[in-house]
């Protein structure tokens, strides 16, 4: 057997013994994809310039200057949203915010792109989605000011709850979509996680089910190259939508920052879906540009130079300067849009500090469909805890 010690050190992608990426003061950078790559599906440039794609241009050649406003107005109302709700937390006024900031563009394009009849199952961090799917954006913060354990009903939109346990929801999505296959209806499924979340065995699970049972589900994973403080380097060793091969389905890495590339890209791989062709993974290649939550600091982790370079291609700026350019919009647009974001703001701080405390009682219910045993004797012992709070006071 060979010994450790006469092994050859293995080599990177960039071709030096034992490395995946570079080191800075002890911290690891991740390596990122070059905008040239010519695996990244890119219809806007970051200068904003329309370019051509010979498989998905056509999933958008007839899109309208008023629709490119829409996917405009979409992605500064979200950020406006999480903005508010970042300060929110930094006020008391909710427990926890994971921001999207950064991520607007595969979130508003990927969401725009499902029908009405299609279902989303989201992790925590898809405001965006959610904005597209009709959910009233206070809904999302009744969860993280701890006052209900979701705030919508997932029928009402097909846009399932926010999931915290990191990518059990792919599961969640693929026997859906293995029920939809069985009824004969031709919507489909997406599942959103991130790069983090690919790690996970469930998801390894879900696109194995999915390949062999041919489930109407898309994939979709936002790589926002760190998985709280791990980059994706120490997670994989190949670009991430290269492992649908391995489970018999394509995979596509779009520009994560590109509103039309994402928006053509989920539409081709829900066409797919709704066809009876399967599975698709796609992989948004983008950036977390703020903390991967309130509760994190990225300045421990990571450097300013990178978050800088990932700035000069924001997703927001990249529409706006196309918008301009082709002499699709005017400053009366943004200035209405500054005003709307203004009022979205005024109307969230509003309503979350109007919450009202539920009732203590209320976390036993909507547990089971038609109610369990042992949950009605969980909350017959609750109720007598509480009522000696009552007997103690009166015996005062």
């Amino acid at each position: 057997m060979e010994s450790t010690a006469a092994r050859k050190p293995r080599r990177s992608a960039g071709g030096k013994a034992g490395t995946t990426g570079t080191k800075r003061a002890g911290r690891t950078t991740a390596k990122k994809a070059p905008d040239t790559d010519p695996e990244l599906v890119q219809l806007l440039t970051p200068e904003g310039e329309r370019v051509q794609h010979a498989d998905y241009d056509k999933y958008v050649a007839g899109i309208t200057p008023e629709e490119l406003r829409g996917l405009y107005r979409d992605m500064v109302l979200t950020r406006r949203f999480d903005a508010e709700a970042t300060a929110l937390q930094r006020q008391g006024e909710l427990g926890l915010w994971a921001s999207l900031l950064g991520q607007e563009a595969a979130q508003i394009g990927s969401g725009r792109a499902t029908r009405e009849d299609d279902y989303v199952f989201p992790t925590y961090r898809e405001h965006g989605v959610a904005w597209c799917r009709g959910v009233d954006p206070t809904n999302l913060l009744g969860m993280f000011r701890g006052v209900n354990h979701g705030g919508w009903d997932p029928n009402s939109n097909n846009f399932h709850l926010y999931t915290i346990v990191i990518g059990s929801q792919t599961l969640h999505a693929t026997g859906y979509a293995m029920g939809v296959a069985k009824d004969g209806a031709d919507s489909a499924v997406i599942a959103y996680f991130g790069d983090g979340a690919s790690s996970q065995g469930d998801v390894a699970e879900s696109f194995t089910f999915a390949a062999v049972y041919n489930a109407p589900v898309v994939f979709f994973c936002q790589n926002n190259q760190w998985a709280i403080s791990e980059p994706t380097e120490k997670q994989t060793r190949v670009p991430l939508y290269q492992r649908a091969q391995g489970f018999g389905f394509p995979g596509v890495r779009v520009d994560g920052n590109d509103v039309l590339a994402c928006l053509a890209v989920t539409k081709w791989a829900l066409e797919r879906a709704r066809n009876g062709e399967g599975p698709t993974l796609v992989e948004a290649f983008t950036y977390r540009m703020g903390a991967h939550t309130t509760s994190d600091d990225p300045s421990r982790y990571r450097h300013d130079d990178e978050r800088a370079a990932w700035e000069a291609k924001d997703p927001i700026l990249r529409l706006r300067r196309h918008l301009e350019s082709a002499n699709h919009t005017d400053e009366g647009f943004f200035a209405e849009l500054e005003a709307e974001s203004e009022a979205l703001g005024k109307r969230v701080r509003e309503v979350v500090r109007a919450m009202p405390d539920p009732d203590r009682f209320a976390i036993f219910e909507n547990v089971y469909a038609d109610g369990h045993a042992l949950v009605d004797e969980e909350r017959a012992q609750f109720a007598a805890y509480q009522a000696s709070f009552a007997d103690a006071e009166g015996g005062k």
